[in-house]
């Protein structure tokens, strides 16, 4: 139980005493705990890892493209592919409790280096696969634990290094898996046509594993000031109202990304009739709209109000689903609709830091990003499958209407609870906005 504190307002003292506290905390400086806008070693380390990690997840469509084509497993289904596509994702949220209590307990640099491990030995392994379920616990469960160990500690840091230019620094690091995703996508497709599937998944590895090391080395936190709490599951958040509809937009939110990031190159191929190079151009298309695209979103959710944008950018995603995706029939339209969707569709994995301070406050952005780590297992591991589930071979042109349909309603649904969101930070009861009675 937490031990409660009454903190006096600047009203409640005498005038000399509020000049001999500024004065003190003035004189303070380092220990302050307000962000110092400063960490841009801290920035550019993030981003280098959002590339080497998230930027090589995206490129699995890639992968995906070329095990549905081609007979490599052939006791393998769609299903199976797609599964593995979002094991990547689901494993590696599902470790955020874990990945937090041994920051605390061992050091965040120690946890982020076993991920560079796991996540290398991943791809060198999944080379010699042979059979599906090789696949599963290699490219799938190894990579994502790998993936989530470098992650989840990194995310953490940045609100603690930023306060006005907060989304903007989130913007400028997650660009990184955009241009990565951009790099790996069109490296991947050329390795896999030149050398081959298993040597592509073994340079992938030892690729990985040298720029994530070089971005954990680069890391630092500000905790010896912030002191959160880092729980591994902090139940009192559950009890908020402006919470819940955070963790709600993050569920219904990443069932309409996922579906997006892995459908669009094969839906170019299946209904369209692009190439399978061609396709390809698609998914870097849609990473270097994600790389361009990020900053752009984090300047203007720091002038603008991160809430807001975050909530209209979200109906946006579900507009264009319906306005741009369902109608394309020409890879020019693909173009377009990958460049856009990819500055936008992503919304989520860059604002929700700077989301989580803003709503619950900085001290409790560890334990409430683990909620919301586990609240997105589910979406991030069987978007992918629903979709292929709703696919309707048998329509033709239509085939992925459905499909479609689902990841526009996905996102038309997450925006409503972000303007819901928008309404209860106008009345001024945010968690944060509250007077800091209680010191848990």
């Amino acid at each position: 139980m937490g031990q409660f504190s009454i903190f006096k307002t600047s009203s409640d003292m005498p005038q000399q005493d509020a000049l001999t506290t500024i004065e003190a905390a003035d004189a303070v400086g380092e220990s302050s705990e307000d962000p110092p806008d400063g960490g841009y070693v801290c920035c550019g380390a993030v981003a280098l890892i959002n590339g080497f990690t998230w930027g090589i997840a995206a490129s699995y469509g890639v992968y995906l493209s070329h095990y549905l084509s081609s007979n490599y497993f052939p006791e393998a289904t769609s299903f199976d592919f797609a599964l593995i596509g979002g094991l990547e994702f689901g494993c590696s949220m599902l470790i955020s409790p874990i990945c937090t209590v041994l920051v605390r307990d061992v050091g965040r640099h120690t946890v982020m280096f076993s991920g560079c491990v796991m996540m290398s030995v991943g791809f060198i392994a999944a080379s010699f696969a042979s059979r599906i379920w090789h696949l599963y616990l290699t490219q799938g469960v190894l990579v994502g634990l790998g993936l989530g160990a470098i992650f989840i500690p990194s995310v953490q840091v940045l609100p603690q290094w930023f306060l006005k230019r907060r989304s903007l620094a989130g913007g400028i690091a997650s660009c990184g898996s955009g241009f990565g995703g951009l790099a790996f996508s069109l490296g991947t497709a050329a390795m896999i046509e030149q050398i081959s599937l298993p040597w592509s998944l073994r340079i992938i590895g030892i690729i990985a594993f040298v720029g994530n090391f070089i971005g954990v080395v680069l890391i630092r936190d500000r905790n010896h000031i912030v002191k959160p709490p880092q729980l591994g599951f902090a139940i009192h958040l559950l009890k908020r109202y402006d919470c819940l509809l955070l963790l709600a937009w993050a569920f219904t939110n990443l069932f309409g990304y996922m579906v997006i990031l892995y459908s669009v190159s094969s839906y170019a191929v299946q209904v369209v009739g692009l190439t399978q190079a061609r396709a390809g151009i698609l998914t870097a298309v849609l990473n270097l709209g994600t790389g361009v695209g990020r900053p752009c979103i984090g300047f203007a959710s720091d002038r603008y109000g991160r809430i807001e944008v975050a909530a209209i950018l979200t109906l946006s995603c579900s507009i264009s689903v319906f306005a741009i995706w369902i109608p394309a029939n020409s890879f020019g339209v693909l173009c377009f609709y990958a460049l856009l969707s990819g500055a936008i569709l992503g919304t989520y994995w860059m604002t929700i830091g700077p989301l989580c301070a803003e709503v619950a406050g900085l001290k409790e952005v560890p334990s409430f990003l683990n909620i919301q780590w586990l609240t997105v297992v589910l979406p991030t591991t069987f978007a992918e499958v629903i979709a292929l589930y709703l696919r309707r071979p048998a329509m033709g042109r239509w085939n992925y209407l459905y499909a479609q349909i689902f990841a526009g309603l996905a996102y038309l649904v997450a925006s409503l609870f972000l303007f819901e969101l928008w309404r209860v930070k106008k009345c001024g009861r945010l968690m944060s906005q509250q007077p800091e009675m209680v010191q848990r």
